[in-house]
């Protein structure tokens, strides 16, 4: 007959062999439920700006102000004859600034300046057919012709020409980012099959976000400059391996 201490010594042997049955395949679980591969999706659209703005700023000057007033209301004419001769009305223009400056009351040499008044004004052109605006903008020397006098003014002005917006991306959000998905997936399952593993779920993703790039992605090229524009958005999701 075993003894009792024997019976004791083989249930506690079967007992460490059982527990390190399931501590090693939790360990295996664990070690498996750690595998995954991070993998990145791209979608992209060469989408076209819907908005156009064009600001213009020209300057007149003189020794008397009512003069220089004079002189600036003509320009003002001739920009607003100019525009609708290119199809933009009055309802696309509104007046953003007028400034005056008396260069006498410049305490450092300004006694000097040829005139004594310099007068500005500034017209901002919006458009929801930035088309026009940029063939528009390219026919500007007829203002120059008609004795305009175009500036550079403090927050870009006309020396930065028209710049262009795209306003429908929420239209193209949902489409863009399936599609950013689909690429991320189709490369983990590609890994997974070079590596002889099975895709799981996902296990965590990040959908990214939305950048708008000039087409012409070249040194010094601005994205707002551009009637045409890059939609990219690049998705990260992270698949579990089997």
């Amino acid at each position: 007959m075993e003894s009792p201490s024997a019976g004791r010594a083989i249930v506690l042997a079967l007992g460490l062999v059982i527990g390190g049955w399931f501590v090693g395949h939790g360990f295996v679980r664990a070690r498996t439920a750690d595998r995954s591969v991070i993998v990145k999706g791209v979608a992209e659209r060469v989408v076209t700006a819907d908005v156009g703005l064009w600001p213009l700023r020209f300057v007149a000057t003189d020794d008397v102000m009512a003069a220089a007033q004079a002189r600036l209301e003509s320009q003002r004419r001739a920009v607003m004859s100019f525009l609708r001769r290119h199809g933009i009305d009055s309802t696309m223009t509104e007046l953003q600034g007028l400034e005056v400056v008396d260069t006498r009351a410049n305490p450092y040499g300004g006694a000097t300046a040829a005139n004594r008044y310099i007068v500005s004004m500034s017209i901002m052109v919006r458009s929801d057919d930035p088309g026009r605006i940029q063939a528009t903008s390219q026919q500007v020397g007829e203002l120059l012709d008609a004795g305009v006098v175009l500036s550079s003014g403090p927050g870009g002005g006309f020396g930065g020409g028209p710049t262009f917006l795209f306003t429908r991306l929420n239209d193209l959000k949902p489409e863009m980012i399936a599609e950013a998905t689909a690429s991320a997936r189709k490369a983990a399952e590609q890994f997974a099959k070079d590596s002889r593993s099975g895709l799981g779920g996902i296990r965590r993703a990040n959908q990214g976000v939305f950048e708008i790039l000039p087409r012409d992605q070249a040194p010094g090229v601005m994205e707002s400059t551009q009637l045409q524009k890059t939609l990219r958005v690049v998705t990260t999701v992270e698949y579990l391996l089997r």
